[in-house]
């Protein structure tokens, strides 16, 4: 019997270890802008809710505490302009990384079935894919694709890995067609609090969705907009029709959200000034960075939003890691995204103003 691991490609981030090792030999410490983990500390009034929460005995729900759900649907709103959301169009998820990776196979799908994505995207849809045996593809376009047998279409804006923004237009093209064709869509907005060039527009828009919900799905992340990355919390919010199967799913398979964390989330999702305080930092590191790089002859390409920059000295994405290494800073090498990355790396914002500083000094020499 062939092991599930059988399915899955080589754990990309294992090919960096050499690179890593050299990088972390400079005399003045490595600046890892590698892999986008918030380094920033918890908001203290979301610590003191966890904490407030920690005498938890009994077992969490799947579906959320009615406050949780409360606080999803009134930030769904507040933000993102959606109406009339109620608690059936959201679900909590155990951060969103285990719901991309397991999404095709809790949908039923399998060979034959097709799941498209970016041509430059976040892994994990195609592993999402893989785990499930379903068929899957890249896009330029998701509307030139051949809608037959096509039943999962991930959208991703801001994107990760180039900080690409669908315009409400494009969103609102995309949409029709998928629901002409009788294809669902899940639209991974993790980092839609982060625009920069852009002002990301959520597919739960009545703009983009004519006010209905039917056959999408929006995907968040307390992660990054909260420094949340080590508590889990992440949410759906969309068609109550896929929505309720999956939650049903869910509660047989023990994927629960930690009674301590739903409390956690509400209390993030309820305060926007941390959030504020959190981009001011980023969009700081962010001008440093960008600017340090554009004088060390990279060009920068899309990055109007998310939190990398995706920037290429017109070379092998390769050595380009190689060279940033011996300066004592490490990078994502583009092809980790896709072949298109092949000449590009991408570099996190999410290091602290000393090691950002560090990094700015080094590429300035």
């Amino acid at each position: 019997m062939s092991a599930v691991s059988d399915r899955l490609p080589t754990f990309p981030w294992d090919k960096l270890a050499p690179y890593k090792a050299t990088a972390a030999a400079h005399p003045d410490g490595i600046v890892d802008l590698s892999v986008g983990t918030p380094v920033d500390p918890v908001p203290e009034l979301i610590q003191k809710a966890l904490i407030d929460a920690a005498d938890s005995p009994g077992y969490p729900t799947v579906w959320g505490t009615p406050e949780l759900r409360d606080a999803i649907t009134g930030w769904v709103e507040r933000r993102l302009g959606a109406r009339g959301v109620t608690h059936r169009h959201v679900l909590p998820i155990v951060g969103s990384k285990e719901l991309v990776a397991w999404l095709p196979t809790q949908l039923g799908l399998g060979p034959g079935d097709r799941v498209a994505y970016p041509r430059l995207a976040y892994p994990t849809y195609e592993v999402g894919a893989r785990l499930a045996r379903a068929g899957y593809e890249v896009y330029d376009d998701p509307t030139e694709l051949d809608p037959e047998g096509l039943k999962l279409l991930w959208l991703n804006s801001p994107s990760n890995p180039t900080g690409k923004v669908l315009s409400k237009d494009e969103l609102t093209r995309i949409v029709a067609w998928a629901r002409e064709h009788g294809v669902l869509i899940f639209s991974d907005e993790c980092y839609l609090e982060l625009g920069w060039e852009a002002d990301p527009v959520s597919v739960l828009h009545p703009d983009v969705n004519g006010g209905s919900y039917e056959g999408i799905v929006s995907v968040h992340s307390l992660s990054k907009r909260s420094n949340l990355a080590g508590y889990r919390a992440a949410f759906l919010a969309g068609d109550p029709a896929v929505l309720a199967p999956l939650l049903e799913i869910r509660k047989h398979g023990g994927m629960m959200t930690s009674a301590t964390t739903q409390a956690a989330a509400v209390a993030a999702l309820g305060d926007d000034a941390h959030v504020r305080e959190q981009r001011e930092r980023y969009a700081a590191r962010r001008t440093a960075l960008r600017e340090a790089l554009l004088s060390h002859g990279f060009r920068i390409e899309h990055s109007e939003a998310s939190l990398y920059l995706w920037a290429t000295r017109e070379e092998s994405c390769w050595t380009t890691v190689a060279h940033l290494a011996d300066l004592g800073i490490l990078v994502a090498p583009g092809d980790f995204y896709g072949e298109a990355g092949e000449n590009f790396v991408r570099v996190a914002l999410t290091a602290t103003d000393e090691r950002i500083a560090a990094a700015v000094a080094r590429l300035a020499r």
